[in-house]
């Protein structure tokens, strides 16, 4: 293929989703999920990637579930790690701009498309106000959107390691019982794939049950299906825990223009999620209830947004040279 296709990527702790965009009808084409595991390191993946497809872009978004501010990438959630410059070069490439995932996700936000939103609770939208997404995966990311003369500007942001905050005294106990495992007790402990599994531990150890090893899947099928009590639990803190974590977020920022939640975890349990209690722990903040209250939230169900954004990132620095 031509170089009138560029190359985009999401890049996670567990899958690398790779796609070619075609910069005449700005469409993806040529979607592949690789697992991260499979492949030694970043460069060999996309390698791979273009072979099959017997493409050969000259330029390339690649988003990143990690810092991406110094010349040296190193992932957060597995063994990838790589130098930009010399990534560039070995692709062939005559730009390669690389940005952190859920600023792909930030950017995705003003193009998604409403049949790939879900509303959780009442509010709406103030035009051109901030915009926030935030979302549980293999780790936890957090980036806010702010409306420019230039356009959207995505605010990078490392926010799912900021502190858990219990609320109550069943979060303390959880807290405690997490800090004997971790130096830092972050959101990012609980709010994310391994964290429901931290979260499941935590809970039944403060039960006075032998905390056990559990799958996440099994917590999020389980807990929907009411087999396992621990299970429940852990999906109904989880999403509480979110909802306060949201709305911290959404305070900081100001997120009048919305607060979207992405990442793989959520759409696992989606319909028990909706009824959670979510959205009450999102806008419990005392005087600025009624604040909150405004500000809708909604549950990303794109399938790749990230890739979305990765073009919108793309598109950016071609328009910015």
């Amino acid at each position: 293929m031509s170089s009138q296709v560029a190359l985009v990527g999401d890049i996670g702790g567990t899958n690398a989703r790779f796609a070619l965009f075609d910069l005449t009808t700005q469409s993806l084409q040529q979607i592949q999920v690789l697992a991260c595991k499979d492949y030694d390191n970043i460069d060999q993946a996309i390698t791979h990637y273009l072979a099959q497809q017997s493409a050969s872009p000259d330029k390339a978004c690649l988003a990143f579930a990690c810092p991406v501010h110094n010349a040296q990438v190193h992932m957060t959630n597995n063994h990838w790690h790589f130098d930009k410059q010399t990534l560039k070069a070995s692709l062939g490439l005559q730009q390669l701009r690389v940005i952190n995932d859920f600023t792909a996700l930030a950017l995705a936000l003003p193009v998604l498309p409403s049949e790939d939103l879900c509303q959780v609770g009442e509010g709406k939208v103030v035009d051109d106000k901030p915009k926030l997404v935030l979302g549980p995966g293999t780790g936890m990311g957090v980036a806010g959107l702010v409306r420019t003369q230039q356009g959207w500007l995505p605010i990078p942001t490392e926010g799912g390691h900021v502190d858990f905050a219990p609320r109550n005294e069943l979060e303390v106990e959880v807290w405690r019982y997490l800090h004997r495992c971790f130096e830092h007790v972050s959101v990012e402990r609980i709010l994310s794939g391994s964290g429901l599994a931290n979260l499941y531990q935590a809970l039944a150890a403060v039960s006075g049950q032998q905390a056990s090893v559990v799958d996440p899947s099994h917590i999020t099928t389980a807990g929907c299906k009411g087999s396992d009590k621990i299970a429940s639990q852990t999906l109904d803190l989880f999403s509480e825990i979110l909802g306060s974590v949201a709305g911290n977020a959404a305070l900081t920022i100001g997120a009048l223009g919305g607060v979207y939640i992405a990442g793989g975890i959520i759409p696992r349990f989606k319909a028990y999620f909706v009824q959670s209690g979510f959205r009450n722990a999102f806008i419990e903040k005392g005087r600025f209830r009624e604040y909150l209250s405004a500000v809708p939230t909604y549950l990303v169900l794109a399938e790749y947004p990230g890739l979305l954004g990765a073009t919108q990132g793309l598109l950016s620095s071609e328009r910015l040279g």
